[in-house]
């Protein structure tokens, strides 16, 4: 066995493949002992429960033929015919029971639960010696069941079957007695071979289990030891790997994470520089355009402002010259000077308007000095014409009356987003009703701007392919690209819904939280 053990050591198996082939057989001729053991103490059992039967068959012919006996003298001595009658039909019946017993044991047979015994030569040379006892019975019997009337009971074969009877019950009793001690003998020595066979199997089977504790249980158990200690030892070789393993994973987590957070903090650095970069990109545009709007109505606009003065004045001087020099009946001259005149004043005035116009889109007045409520509406009845119908509405009156406003930077962004989103619609959409509104919802303030014009695809658009949409010079995306810079600038979040034939509905919401300033108003 140790041997066995040594072959296999160099393998790390928990258990060799030798071992465990010799365990199993081990096992198998085990199982195979028990079960053989099983099979024949039930096979000499049900022999036995056999035997027990047939012994109680056969002990069941002594109670029958005493019965015989008792039924033939009370026949003998009947009272009335009645009472003849019955006796002998009870005779009749226990007779018929008794030799279908008898005949049934000595063949080794019972039919009514289908048993079947083979006698040894002992029992059958016993019913053998019975047997003329058991033909007496019957021709005793038999006279007595062939009498007729209660009178035949004093003939002389009435007598001769009662004799017989009388005299052969006894010897009839002593050798069925015989025979039912010689089954339970032979039953003991069967007992007793079944303990035997017991005892054997039973000495074998703590053999087995003895060797199976010396060469397998104990070699194993030995074995088990040296592979717990030394899967002890590699488990403390693994915890130790564990651990450094989780001291390098642990900052290795920390690493990523501060690398993680440095990317964070850089992007989010770039994010702001970008978006500082463009607020002062547009605060630079809006000053700048300020300055061409004041500049445009100070400077350029005073200017041209004289300059018409000028005209008017000299119109009046040239009409006087004229009046005061003779020129003829017609006076053509005259006409002629005073609709070039007439044509001059027209033009510097169509210019001091256009002047004021770009001005006041430059930088409208209205938005600095009174907010941008006035200035949405004053934008949209400047844009409504005659095929077009601009209408502005709020629900934010209550809180930009008086001094308070938003910010600054807000309405810039309002009013720009509105000027965008009209100028849009009217360029490219050619609605007839355009809606602009600026409500306070949801701790948001909404500008929405919804016209019922031909709208527009909004996945080419967001393709970057809206010539295949429009033809214009400036495309809607360009516009939309403005919009949405402005209001990112003010963490807003723009939504645009458009379908083709019904017309585009543009959202910028941006926070209302911090969102108004006080304004000292002269």
């Amino acid at each position: 066995m140790s041997d066995l053990l040594d072959d296999n050591t160099e393998t790390s198996q928990a258990i060799p493949f030798r071992f465990t082939r010799l365990y199993v057989s081990l096992l198998v001729i085990l199982s195979v002992l028990l079960t053989a053991g099983q099979i024949v103490t039930q096979w000499r059992l049900s022999k036995v429960q056999n035997e027990i039967l047939f012994i109680r068959y056969t002990a069941i012919q002594r109670h029958q033929s005493q019965q015989i006996v008792k039924q033939a003298l009370q026949m003998a001595d009947a009272i009335d015919q009645a009472h003849f009658q019955t006796n002998k039909m009870q005779l009749r019946a226990v007779f018929v029971d008794f030799e279908r017993h008898y005949l049934q044991s000595r063949a080794g047979r019972m039919s009514e639960m289908n048993i079947t015994q083979e006698n040894s030569d002992t029992v059958q040379q016993l019913y053998r010696a019975v047997q003329p006892e058991f033909l007496a019975f019957k021709r005793g019997v038999n006279q007595l069941l062939a009498l007729r009337s209660m009178a035949d009971v004093k003939t002389p074969q009435a007598k001769a079957g009662l004799t017989l009877l009388q005299n052969n019950e006894a010897p009839l009793l002593r050798k069925i007695d015989g025979i039912v001690q010689r089954y339970n003998s032979e039953l003991r020595t069967r007992l007793h071979q079944l303990q035997t066979i017991e005892l054997y199997l039973y000495g074998f089977t703590i053999l087995m289990v003895l060797a199976i504790g010396l060469l397998i249980i104990r070699p194993a158990t030995a074995r088990l030891r040296q592979t717990i200690a030394q899967l002890i030892e590699a488990e403390s070789r693994t915890k130790a790997a564990n651990y450094q393993l989780r001291a390098a994973n642990q900052s290795l987590k920390e690493t990523r994470q501060q690398l993680f957070e440095a990317t964070r903090q850089q992007h989010k650095r770039e994010i702001d520089e970008q978006r500082m970069r463009t607020s002062y990109l547009i605060t630079g545009q809006e000053e700048e355009r300020k300055r061409l709007s004041r500049e445009l109505h100070d400077g350029l606009g005073q200017m041209l402002t004289a300059i018409k003065l000028q005209l008017e004045g000299l119109e009046g001087l040239m009409r006087r010259q004229n009046r005061a020099s003779v020129v003829g009946e017609t006076g053509k001259p005259a006409v002629s000077y005073d609709r070039n005149m007439v044509n001059l004043k027209q033009l510097v005035t169509q210019t001091i308007q256009e002047v004021r116009a770009i001005s006041n889109d430059l930088m409208p007045t209205v938005l600095s000095d009174f907010g941008v409520l006035p200035a949405l509406k004053m934008l949209a009845e400047s844009n409504r014409t005659n095929e077009v119908d601009i209408t502005f509405e709020t629900s934010c009156v209550h809180h930009m009356e008086g001094s308070l406003r938003l910010q600054k930077d807000v309405e810039i962004m309002l009013y720009r987003v509105t000027q965008e989103a009209i100028s849009n619609a009217l360029r490219h959409g050619r609605p007839k009703h355009i809606v602009v509104e600026l409500v306070e919802r949801d701790d948001y303030i909404h500008l929405i701007v919804t016209d019922d014009g031909r709208g527009f695809n909004q996945k080419a658009v967001a393709d970057g392919c809206p010539e295949k949409e429009f033809s214009d010079r400036e495309t809607p995306s360009q516009g939309l690209h403005n919009i949405r810079e402005r209001a990112e600038l003010l963490k807003g979040k723009l939504n645009i819904t458009s379908t083709l034939g019904k017309g585009t509905r543009l959202r910028v919401s941006i926070p209302n939280q911090m969102q108004f300033a006080r304004y000292d108003i002269d």
